[in-house]
């Protein structure tokens, strides 16, 4: 531990990088003058309204200008929005060490190996009884339930007080693996908490969330009914719903092809732990297809949010290498909707039922899916247990936030001892007590292929306007010798849509040349620059006024001189 008189005088402040205000790209730090300790670090899925973008991960500005602090990184469970950012994290900042457990050791090995990453980062594997020192802090571990195994809370002991960070949970008292350790978060909590940090993403749905083995029965109800292949698309990540499909894949004699290079990652990683038992008989690969009978066939992809990329979205397009919908096929997705991508999902089931296959959802009638995360009255509990002193609602868009709040309330919080922040904004803990400070940068980075520089939010919003109002390019010959524009400008427009085309176009070329020759013979100095922006401000004032459409306009100058000429 650095000094222990410079830390009890150093303030601990508390902020999240991303996790708030979104579902997705958790990464929280713990930071004071001698240490951070990063918890999580984790992707999200991009939106529609974000082409060509493969990821969102969070902005690490903050983190390379204080490098020098970090000890430690804390990964509490192996799903993608905790650990996906990883590789784009260590390619910029170097991480003394990883602490994560065994499936989630296993997962970012493969991610690091499949992004071809060296790095000089241990990678340590912790359990429930693990003890980790990172600089000024000191971290215990607890067993929490959630969809992937080896999920866990952590419990902070900081110079100014402690933090409980919860993971991902819900409170399953008859999990498909190990039990949730209520016993040691009350423990935790009779020692004392200043500062819960809790999962948030559930806030809305009243009551308890759904045990894991709900599901094995609706999983096993369409395999029963079920006269032709079936195609059974989850979760890459949900170890525990792969494991129960797999099993009754098995009980009703189907060979598995799995499909999806995450889902073929994840199921071999939990393979070589032990958390997924499937006999070798049983796997077939994509080949077999050809040979086997429809009723023996049982296929596990990618694809449940709509992903343009994924398995099922590609089956949808026709475009997929080994499967084309048969009929009889059905097509089931054991999944929840990821707020943001219903339109995506939408537009996949209706290509697929368009192609003849029958397409399952969960429902109140077919039980596909289990939440992994707690509902109201569970947060309830996690409060009465924890008995924190003030809560900061983590892991959740801004109204999940705003309504764990609510419930902190409820169970007797204090109404001001409790904080609804964004990604950014920091909390100082300071002898025990928690107040608002200041902020540090937390944008987004979107990620365009593998690159972990990423591109700007200019950049995202220059596609938008191209896929929603098209490309407008002026051509402009003129001759910088005799300050001339030697011809009417030429408009091309590709995506823009008018009924009078054509005749826009030209008469757009007129106006702009009118105003160019113009500004060529104003009596200033007129630079390329100017004569672009000239461009611009009349072709987009005019297409708004005649057309109502604002596409982007791109200037494109071509010099030319009559001396020139042969």
């Amino acid at each position: 531990m650095a000094n222990f008189k410079e830390a009890l005088n150093s303030p601990v402040h508390v902020y999240a990088l991303g996790g708030l205000g979104e579902v997705g790209k958790n990464l929280y730090c713990i930071e004071n003058d001698n240490s951070i300790l990063i918890i999580d670090c984790g992707v999200m899925f991009p939106e529609s309204s974000m082409p060509g973008v493969d990821y969102v991960v969070p902005d690490f500005s903050h983190l390379k200008e204080n490098q020098h602090k970090i000890k430690a990184l804390i990964i509490t469970h192996g799903h993608e929005d905790h650990i996906g950012g990883i590789p784009f994290l260590l390619q910029q900042i170097d991480v003394p060490v990883i602490y994560a457990p065994k499936i989630a050791c296993a997962l970012i090995r493969h991610k690091l190996g499949d992004n071809k990453i060296r790095t000089n980062t241990k990678l340590v594997q912790y359990n429930e009884d693990t003890i980790v020192t990172a600089g000024d802090y000191k971290v215990e571990f607890y067993h929490v339930t959630h969809s992937i195994p080896d999920s866990f809370g952590l419990y902070i002991h900081t110079p100014q007080g402690t933090i409980m960070e919860t993971g991902d949970f819900k409170i399953d008292l008859t999990p498909v693996d190990n039990d949730f350790n209520l016993s040691k978060l009350a423990r935790f909590g009779d020692q004392g908490i200043d500062l819960l940090m809790a999962d948030s993403t559930n806030a809305e749905k009243e009551g308890y969330t759904a045990s894991e083995r709900t599901v094995i029965q609706g999983i096993a109800d369409v395999f029963s009914e079920a006269s032709g292949r079936l195609l059974i698309s989850t979760f890459s990540s949900n170890i525990s719903r792969i494991q129960q499909i797999i099993e009754t894949s098995i009980r009703f004699k189907r060979k598995i092809i799995i499909f999806g290079r995450s889902m073929q990652s994840n199921v071999d990683a939990a393979r070589e732990f032990g958390y997924i038992k499937v006999p070798d008989e049983y796997l077939a690969s994509p080949e077999d297809l050809k040979h086997l009978s429809p009723e023996e066939i049982c296929i596990l992809c990618t694809g449940t949010q709509g992903e343009p990329m994924a398995v099922l979205a590609r089956i949808a397009r026709g475009d997929h290498r080994y499967i084309h919908v048969l009929p009889g096929d059905t097509i089931v997705f054991s999944s929840s909707v990821i707020p943001g991508n219903t339109s995506s999902i939408n537009t996949v089931i209706n290509q697929l039922t368009r192609l003849g296959a029958s397409v399952v959802t969960n429902s109140v009638l077919t039980n596909l899916h289990a939440s992994g995360h707690a509902s109201r009255q569970e947060m309830r509990l996690m409060q009465k247990l924890a008995r924190p002193k003030y809560f900061f609602p983590v892991h959740g868009e801004y109204r999940m936030l705003k309504l764990h709040a609510k419930i902190a309330v409820e169970c007797g919080m204090p109404k001001d001892h409790t904080f609804v922040c964004e990604n950014g904004d920091v909390l100082t803990l300071i002898n025990h007590q928690v107040i608002r400070g200041g902020q540090v940068q937390a944008d987004s980075i979107y990620i365009d292929g593998k690159s972990p520089v990423g591109v700007s939010n200019s950049v995202i919003h220059d596609r938008s306007i191209l896929i929603n109002e098209g490309m407008i390019g002026v051509f402009i010959l003129i001759d910088p010798k005799k300050n001339l524009l030697v011809a009417t400008p030429k408009v091309e427009s590709k995506g823009f849509i008018s009924s009078n085309k054509r005749a826009l176009q030209k008469k757009a070329g007129e106006v702009i040349g009118l105003e160019i020759n113009r500004l060529m013979h104003s009596g200033n100095k007129v630079t390329y620059s100017d004569i672009k922006q000239t461009v611009r401000t009349i072709t987009s004032h005019f297409l708004y006024r005649e057309a109502k459409r604002t596409p982007m306009v791109i200037p494109v100058i071509i010099t030319y001189s009559s001396e020139d000429r042969i």
